[in-house]
């Protein structure tokens, strides 16, 4: 088992997307090589083919019980595993670390920081709540979130925030494997 303090990641699909999203399947190859087990999952709605995306309570619940599930199957706290996902997934990550759930770290690709075009519509008021080591990975051209608006809205998050910007939109299509390998070296290297 790796000496870090996270033994596994839970990995969440944005709102249109599924488990077996090709950014989701770039990040489980890269962090499996380093020798973590990670667990993707999607929500009941996405599972059942459903365009409508469950409501946050909802995902939470889901987000909670996978995580406790990959804790137990690796005899370790919840407090060893990270969790995370896309866009919507990595934000209902954050909605249930922010409601009490216990873990290593969040890991937030292309966070839905406000609607495109809504810059005042911000989804950002658990930030104060998010008290571990959080990972932000966002395309330079993103119409979720700019750069500029990440850095000032991170601000008020005190746990530890690293924010890495990659050529790319919301999607990162075309910079899959360079996230995958930005996602495993931080969490190899936490501590």
């Amino acid at each position: 088992m790796p000496s870090s303090r996270v033994a596994g990641l839970v990995l969440t699909p944005g709102a249109s997307a599924g488990r077996d999203h090709s950014g989701l399947l770039a990040i489980d190859h890269a962090v499996a090589q380093t020798g973590r087990t990670v667990v993707r999952t999607e929500f009941p709605g996405q599972a059942a083919g459903k365009r409508r995306t469950d409501s946050p309570p909802v995902c939470i619940e889901t987000v909670r019980a996978v995580t406790r599930a990959l804790a137990d199957e690796l005899h370790v706290r919840t407090t060893r595993i990270a969790v995370g996902g896309r866009s919507f997934g990595g934000r209902m990550c954050s909605l249930a670390v922010a409601e009490g759930l216990a873990v290593a770290a969040l890991v937030l690709v292309s966070y839905p920081l406000h609607p495109p075009g809504k810059p005042d519509r911000l989804r950002t008021e658990h930030f104060p709540k998010l008290d571990v080591p959080c990972l932000f990975v966002s395309g330079r051209r993103d119409a979720f979130a700019t750069p500029t608006e990440l850095e000032h809205e991170t601000a008020v998050i005190p746990g530890p925030v690293s924010l890495v910007f990659v050529e790319g939109d919301h999607s990162l299509r075309k910079s899959e494997s360079e996230v995958a390998e930005v996602v495993a070296g931080w969490i190899d290297g936490l501590h």
